[in-house]
């Protein structure tokens, strides 16, 4: 049986971790609305004092569970907004009771086997964990079964639920709605995972409208289940130049260079053809921050859908 004082010993205990854990997420929460201001008090920089408190919470293995949500967020936020002011880092730190420090820095570990960012010569935050290893080769490895997995894991710890559209409700050949709505879940993460690594930004134009941006899958949905929700498998394009991908009127090259159609080029003299697609005959894709395309799906693009006559 245990004596009144460890009782109260624990309780002080508990009350200081918590009391610690809504310091830092308040403090995330100031800087993110005042990111100008700077608490210069005795103890320093605000940031400072954030420090001190993310070192005095107790430290604790991350779960599968986490690590996998952890990783949702990694594919849909873009690289440069992976910090502990971020609403959503901040939304799974209150979820799983750890700091919006400890998120980020989660985030960051992904980002160091990424190799996207390998590529630029960025390394991320190295130490990670040997789960953080199979949790990125978990994913590679089946992203339909994980994209669908995270988004449910996601809503179980933060309760928010995805909305689904109504007509989810219908049956079209014989598909039940969790079949549907499994579909839904993916392809909403597929575009925010793709949109998120082109920063919203369409890699061809330059366009930032988001109404005006789709995720195009490079290998189609309905030819590759196991890489429909590939973020490698998709390119950030605006609607008119995801169509002419689409049908074969234009194509991206494993070196990242757009290649236009023969039969588009035999409309040349249409000038809203030479604004809108000649143009960009040879030109750059702006890279993605992370998930760069595969080339072999590239190639399968090159090969099967792009209109070479």
């Amino acid at each position: 049986m245990h004596s009144k004082s460890s009782l109260s010993g624990r309780a002080r205990e508990g009350h200081d971790f918590q009391s610690c854990r809504y310091a830092l997420e308040n403090l995330a929460l100031q800087r993110l609305r005042y990111p100008a201001s700077v608490d210069r008090s005795k103890g320093g920089s605000s940031l400072c004092y954030a420090s001190r408190l993310s070192r005095a919470m107790p430290r604790r293995d991350w779960t599968r569970v986490e690590l996998i949500v952890a990783f949702n967020l990694y594919c849909k936020i873009p690289f440069g907004k992976i910090h502990r002011g971020n609403p959503q880092i901040i939304e799974l730190a209150r979820a799983t009771g750890r700091s919006p420090s400890a998120v980020s820095w989660k985030l960051a570990n992904f980002a160091h086997l990424d190799p996207t960012l390998q590529a630029r010569n960025i390394t991320g935050a190295s130490h990670g964990s040997k789960a953080d290893v199979e949790i990125w080769e978990e994913f590679n490895s089946d992203w339909e079964q994980l994209a669908f997995e995270s988004e449910r894991l996601l809503i179980q710890l933060t309760g928010r639920v995805k909305e689904i559209d109504d007509d989810a409700i219908v049956f079209p050949e014989g598909r039940t709605r969790e079949a549907i709505v499994r579909v839904r879940v993916n392809q909403a993460f597929f575009r925010s995972a793709v949109l998120a690594a082109y920063r919203s930004t369409c890699c061809i134009t330059g366009c930032s409208i988001p109404e005006l941006l789709n995720a195009s899958h490079i290998r189609p949905w309905a030819t590759d289940v196991s890489n429909r929700t590939n973020p490698r498998n998709g390119l950030c394009l605006n609607v008119l130049h995801d169509r002419a991908f689409d049908c074969g009127m234009l194509t991206v090259t494993p070196d990242l260079r757009v290649m236009i159609s023969p039969k588009a080029k035999r409309k040349s003299s249409d000038l809203g053809n030479q604004e809108l697609l000649l143009r960009y005959e040879g030109a750059p894709v702006r890279p993605p921050e992370h998930f760069i395309p595969d080339p072999r799906f590239l190639k399968f693009h090159n090969e099967k859908i792009f209109a070479k006559r």
